[in-house]
């Protein structure tokens, strides 16, 4: 009898999918942005102050944690040019930090570096540039990298992923056999997959509180672990490994205790107690979340949380469950029909939980219909949405073959066992004593009590023998598996469901980690409210005027070059009628920025040549929409002064 090639049983492919999930989550997360967003700074991206200021400040959408250099101003050559002191100057809903200048900065391009963590623990960094006197060359880099970027970024999000895969395999699995199938807690398969969710969970979050100092932008070091410790996601971290000490204390009773229990009372005791206790641990390990994530900033966190803590309950049921429910089809293909049906009903149930929070959660975080669309949180949310119809879609058909399904266990028929015992024995050829052992090895395999089993002296014929034993009993399985058409229509559908839904679970992954609509709009509409700025690129401007005089009407056209705030070069030609020069006896331009009150500044050009007016050294201290007034005087007593509303960058 030939070998045949091992069989990649459910478990395997199920943790595969995992893998392949989890890999992709990573990567979707590194591009993903955090919570908490620069509404504004002063000086402004871009400023040029005649001054240097005494401070610099930094304004955030939401609360943010801030540490010992967390702000940075270099000059152009490097030089620190800050005090490294942080100031809070939070006043109410206003989340505001800054840091002291030292006193007698030169002129130049000065970099504003910064790094901070979001309220749901999230990193976030950036950099900014500001000129004192007229922008120059600089020798600062300014970072390419975002914080929780990299390598680490990649490694953290894989850790995110396993650690919610590991809490849906955990509190899923532990509740199917509770809920679903008491008879599964003696099943190896259901109690390894439990297990392993237990230690990923844990390993993940070892991982997570080792990796969570460099993730946010700290030295790597006993220092900065001890620094996180004294954070909100620390403390969370912690305390779930806490958690998870109980919850290998609840796993050793429900697959020690409970499986032994054969008391009807006594095993209906222990099951209420199981699930009150283990009820409790999930939640307060889901809470862990709640505590340290989304749902604790933003708009209402005393509701958000607990909703949040249902939805991760829920959530851990429904595919968990699932996850359970695959491995027993395949590995254990006795399984009851009323344990499937049970878990369908667990199931809706679940759908319904997850509906009625994912709603709330979804109007929370994305605040308006166009977010759904015009963001990135609100695109993936969109796609979640449309895996979980998929998912409820297949679930239906797994009802249906639910509904169809037998209620007995499938065994393998004692006519199938001799008849492999015959088959054994053709498959010998003629060999008088291979077949004796053969038939002997087959007793064993088939589980005969008190017939003895002859071992072969040849190491080699035993060998072949062990593997004729191990296919026959691989066949019987098969065979006992497929015995019930609609018990593998059902394994298969299930399979699809565990398909969709780890795929499901990688974006939710990638949503945790990923700006909220409603927090990318109200940034975004404190950007827009200050004053709009456009492209690098000189300001051409023609305005017809007419003094009212003698050779009085004409066009002035103006040159502003590069445009932008800072030091401009600006041309002016005043041309007569027909186009020719006019040469003027007086010019004059003003500039004045109404909506932050300043100005007018005068700018007196000089006379090049007929026509022709120039100034090298026209400031604008600030992007935004500047009012432009030109005078023209043709003679003595006509003049008229012309203006036009610019945005300079």
């Amino acid at each position: 009898m030939t070998a045949t090639a091992p069989r990649f049983g459910a478990a395997r492919v199920l943790w595969l999918i995992l893998a392949t999930a989890a890999l992709l989550g990573s990567v979707l997360s590194g591009t993903a942005s955090a919570h908490a967003a620069l509404t504004g700074s002063t000086p402004k991206d871009g400023a040029v102050v005649a001054t240097a200021p005494k401070d610099v400040t930094l304004t955030f959408s939401e609360q943010v944690a801030m540490g010992d250099d967390a702000i940075r101003v270099l000059e152009p050559s490097g030089k620190r040019a800050d005090t490294g002191e942080l100031r809070d100057l939070c006043s109410g809903a206003v989340v505001k930090y800054g840091v002291a200048l030292h006193s007698g900065l030169p002129e130049g391009t000065y970099t504003v570096a910064w790094r901070a963590v979001s309220a749901d623990s999230h990193p976030i960094s950036g950099a900014f540039t500001f000129s004192i006197g007229a922008p120059s060359k600089t020798t600062v880099a300014l970072p390419k990298e975002e914080a929780g970027g990299g390598v680490v970024g990649v490694l953290y999000g894989i850790a995110r992923y396993v650690s919610y895969g590991g809490f849906v395999l955990l509190v899923g699995g532990a509740a199917f056999v509770l809920a679903c199938w008491p008879r599964g807690a003696a099943v190896r398969p259901l109690q390894r997959l439990v297990v392993r969710g237990w230690a990923a969970l844990t390993a993940a979050t070892l991982a997570l509180l080792l990796l969570r100092a460099p993730y946010t932008g700290a030295d790597f070091g006993l220092g900065s672990l001890g620094a996180v410790l004294e954070t909100k996601t620390g403390a969370a971290l912690v305390s779930r490994l806490l958690l998870l000490g109980a919850a290998a204390l609840f796993v050793a009773v429900l697959f020690g205790a409970y499986t032994r229990r054969e008391d009807e009372g006594e095993k209906k005791d222990l099951t209420f107690g199981l699930a009150i206790g283990g009820t409790v641990v999930a939640a307060g390990i889901a809470g862990t979340w709640a505590l340290s994530e989304h749902a604790s900033a933003g708009l209402q966190p005393l509701v958000a949380m607990p909703v949040d803590i249902l939805h991760l309950l829920a959530m851990a049921a429904w595919l968990g469950g699932l996850a359970a429910l695959l491995v027993a089809l395949y590995r254990e293909p006795s399984v009851e029909g009323s344990a499937v049906r049970r878990f369908s009903r667990v199931a809706f149930g679940s759908v319904v939980v997850l509906a009625a929070t994912g709603v709330y959660q979804s109007w929370r975080q994305v605040g308006s219909w166009s977010a759904l669309t015009g963001t990135a949180y609100g695109r993936l949310l969109l796609l979640k949405v449309a895996l979980v119809a998929v998912l409820v879609a297949v679930a239906w058909l797994s009802r249906r073959w639910t509904r169809r399904m037998a209620d007995t266990a499938v065994a393998a028929a004692p006519e199938d066992a001799a008849g492999d015992a015959e088959g054994e024995k053709d498959a010998e050829g003629g060999d008088s004593e291979a077949g004796e052992d053969s038939e002997s090895g087959d007793a064993d395999a088939g589980g005969g009590a008190g017939v003895p089993v002859t071992v072969p002296d040849d190491p080699e014929r035993a060998a072949q023998l062990a593997r004729q034993r191990a296919v026959l009993a691989a066949a019987r399985a098969k065979r006992a598996r497929d015995a019930d058409p609609e018990r593998a229509g059902l394994r298969r559908s299930v399979l699809a469901e565990a398909g969709v839904a780890v795929v499901l679970l990688a974006v939710t992954t990638v949503l945790t980690t990923t700006e909220p609509g409603r927090t990318v709009e109200e940034a975004g509409a404190a950007q827009t409210s200050a004053p709009a700025a456009v492209p690098d690129r000189p300001l051409d401007l023609t305005l017809p005027f007419d003094t009212g005089g003698v050779n009085g009407k004409g066009t002035v056209r103006l040159t502003l070059d590069p445009g932008r705030s800072g030091r401009n070069a600006m041309h002016v030609y005043v041309d007569g009628p027909g186009g020719r020069p006019l040469d003027v006896p007086e010019l004059k331009v003003a500039y004045t920025l109404e909506s932050k009150q300043i100005g007018p500044l005068p700018v007196l050009p000089e006379r090049v040549a007929a026509g022709h007016w120039s100034s090298t050294a026209v400031q604008v201290p600030m992007p935004g929409e500047w009012k432009l007034q030109v005078t023209v005087r043709t003679s003595d007593i006509d003049q008229t002064t012309i203006d036009k509303n610019v945005k300079i960058g």
